[in-house]
């Protein structure tokens, strides 16, 4: 039997696109382990799904100066060592990396180990770790026409995103459900990414009662940002982070606040939900997520609000003239090419594995 290891981690951005392929993964004959980090997101993610997971020392590289600069290149080095040592064990046919800084150790001691390597780039710009990784790839997948310029040309493949299959299964009425919300008035969904974000939350919050007169409102507000004060408020529901009942969650969903990372992105834009982005801003990020927003936004996808202009009128405003104009969003987004990305990596992954 074949075997393929996966890799990334950090956020659930770098996990859930690898997730997504499994299925067609294991259907093209593949054995499938997986390597991350000792204790990240996606340890839980992956064993969740019952897939062997391996635990490597993992160090993150900065751009800026921080005393940990000085200690993670080692850690980094020590998980060279261990994926050097997991790959020779593993004897995998090909290695696949959603990026993260966890996956580059994996990707060079796949190159040392002479394993075909396939790269999925989600943002228009590289990140450094996938920066870091790119010279060891065997092919580097990208979800933006606008990334095949930063990539070597007999490297690039546009691909599109992984999205997962049963996000397509949600069931509006078991979402209502769950969430205890009646069918007769529109639903408002909040992500604020894995990690949750402090602005969106508090505005959110501080909108309730404007929102609540309009608007059923589900909360992702991220781990450990839930509000006590806010529980048990008719019409509002606040959640850390929902996996398997996402999909029901989405299909409740008549428009989105989201934040602007490319699987998030490309997840609303195949379920064709109307939504506002407010992406990382730059001071907070490398503005990878500002760009995968404007694109969105020039293609008439997204409505997009800067988070330093977030405040409680312009994201009411936002909320507003998106529920009201849904079915202009709705339009452009059934005119978008989305790629085939589970099919065309499987083949890659199917061709290099010979």
């Amino acid at each position: 039997m074949k075997h393929i290891v996966f890799t990334g981690g950090g956020t659930a951005g770098h996990v859930t696109p690898n997730i997504a392929l499994f299925p067609a993964v294991k259907e093209a004959g593949y054995e499938i382990s997986y390597i991350g980090s000792y204790e990240g997101i996606e340890k839980e993610l992956i064993t969740g799904q019952g897939v062997p997971y391996y635990g490597i020392s993992s160090g993150k590289l900065r751009r800026y100066f921080d005393p940990k600069n000085f200690s993670d290149p080692f850690k980094v080095l020590k998980g060279y060592f261990q994926a050097k040592k997991l790959l020779k064990k593993l004897k995998p046919n090909v290695v696949f990396s959603k990026g993260g800084f966890v996956s580059v150790p994996v990707v060079l001691a796949a190159k040392k180990c002479k394993i075909p390597c396939i790269i999925h780039e989600s943002d228009i710009t590289p990140g450094l770790a996938n920066k870091l990784a790119i010279p060891s790839a065997t092919k580097v997948c990208a979800n933006f026409p606008e990334t095949l310029n930063y990539l070597p040309k007999e490297k690039a493949v546009l691909t599109g995103s992984p999205i997962r299959k049963e996000l397509f299964s949600g069931n509006k009425i078991k979402g209502l459900d769950f969430c205890g919300f009646t069918a007769n008035k529109p639903v408002l969904l909040v992500i604020g990414g894995s990690t949750g974000a402090a602005s969106v939350n508090n505005a959110v919050r501080d909108l309730l009662p404007t929102l609540l007169q309009k608007f059923q409102v589900i909360h992702l507000c991220g781990k450990g940002k839930t509000d006590e004060a806010f529980g048990g408020q008719e019409g509002y529901v606040q959640y850390e982070y929902i996996n398997k009942e996402l999909k029901d969650l989405f299909a409740a969903a008549d428009v989105i606040v989201s934040r602007a990372g490319a699987n998030a992105i490309c997840e609303l834009l195949a379920l064709k939900k109307p939504h506002i982005l407010i992406p990382l801003s730059a001071a907070a990020s490398r503005g990878d997520q500002i760009l995968n927003a404007e694109s969105f936004e020039r293609q008439g996808f997204s409505y997009v609000l800067k988070e330093e202009n977030v405040t409680n009128e312009t994201l009411l405003s936002a909320i507003t003239e998106v529920y009201e104009n849904r079915e202009k969003y709705v339009a452009a987004m059934k005119e978008s090419k989305l790629n085939q990305a589970i099919e065309t990596i499987t083949e890659m992954i199917v061709e290099l594995s010979k």
